[in-house]
């Protein structure tokens, strides 16, 4: 029977739980600090403005793996037609500028809420398949909207694709590569607290438990359709929001951002650096965002190359690069501590 010291005087909340959740507080406010402590840093390492541009798509790539290893990670749910987001992200603001005259700063965010809109339209019935049938429909999606941005060439500038207005705020045209960094970094600092706050939410709990089994979740209670769905909007609007700055950014946006190439890019990156983590997206989608870069000196090799370095990751890595080595180390220091 549990005693009037093992409650807090607020309620009948276990005082166990609520210190587990402080120090949970604690470690996300200082991994963060340390996030914006390398973004901050990061950008004095650079030699020249080439590693800017460079360093901004590593960044929207990063928003992006973040909302889809929510996604698959977590949720278990996969997603083969997330760059059909991206991509409708980046037409949707571009068009609404260019071809209908609206300011870029409206432009982004009602394109970024429209998408939303339609996510939660798309989701609720593809989310009732499982598998390799919801991979089919989400694929279906991604192929759909190819489709079509590739032949409205009216609209959309057809396969050539189109330019895309700069992004102005306040009558002040945003350019530069140091302030499209910061603007980078910034969303994706917004993107990774999002992000660990919802996971260690009841919402975070709720996904978990549709991951590991939806019968166990309905039985105690929770309404699998409604936050699979939900998980799938959030991760929608972070590939358009991704998608819509990184083609103001940019200047020019084609349908091949759309394309079912560019969602399994994305899906491999959150694999690559760890299902269910957090900082696995990041490091996932940095890692294979750089390596390309890096594995031009081996010219005619590269894809070649490019295919064993995730080969030889899936077989040491199994659980991807983030988790496996964050266990090796809790070994290590398991191990270190029962020494005499």
């Amino acid at each position: 029977m549990a005693t009037g010291s093992d409650y807090t005087s607020a309620g009948r909340t276990p005082a166990a739980p609520r210190i587990a959740a402080g120090a949970s507080r604690a470690a996300r406010t200082r991994a963060l600090a340390l996030l914006a402590a390398v973004l901050v840093v990061v950008p004095f390492l650079f030699p020249n403005s080439y590693f800017y541009e460079v360093a901004v798509l590593v960044l929207m790539n990063a928003v992006v793996c973040l909302g889809l290893n929510l996604l698959i990670g977590y949720a278990g749910q996969i997603s083969l037609g997330h760059a059909a987001f991206f991509a409708l992200g980046g037409y949707g603001s571009a068009i609404l500028a260019a071809n209908y005259g609206w300011p870029t700063w409206l432009s982004l965010p009602v394109t970024v809420a429209a998408i939303g809109v339609l996510a939660a339209v798309v989701g609720k019935p593809t989310l009732r398949f499982k598998g390799h049938y919801l991979a089919m429909a989400t694929l279906g999606l991604g192929v759909i909207v190819n489709l079509v941005l590739t032949n409205e060439d009216r609209l959309t500038g057809g396969p050539d694709g189109m330019s895309v207005p700069p992004l102005m705020i306040a009558g002040l045209t945003l350019s530069g590569e140091k302030l499209w960094y910061g603007i980078a970094a910034a969303v994706l600092w917004a993107s990774v607290w999002l992000a660990t706050n919802l996971i260690d939410s009841p919402v975070g709990r709720a996904l978990r438990a549709v991951h590991g089994s939806e019968v166990a979740g309905q039985t105690v209670g929770i309404v699998i359709e409604r936050w699979k769905l939900a998980v799938f909007v959030i991760s929608a609007l972070l590939a358009a929001l991704s998608g819509a700055l990184m083609a103001h950014y940019s200047g020019f946006i084609t349908p091949a951002k759309s394309s079912f190439l560019h969602s399994v890019e994305l899906v491999i990156m959150v694999v690559f650096g760890g299902m269910a983590s957090i900082w696995g997206a990041i490091v996932g989608a940095a890692i294979l965002t750089l390596l390309p870069q890096l594995l031009t000196v081996f010219k005619d090799y590269e894809t070649m190359v490019f295919g064993g370095v995730l080969i030889a990751t899936m077989i040491f890595f199994p659980r991807g690069v983030v988790p496996t080595l964050a266990r090796l180390w809790s070994r290590r220091s398991a191990s270190g501590s029962k020494a005499p």
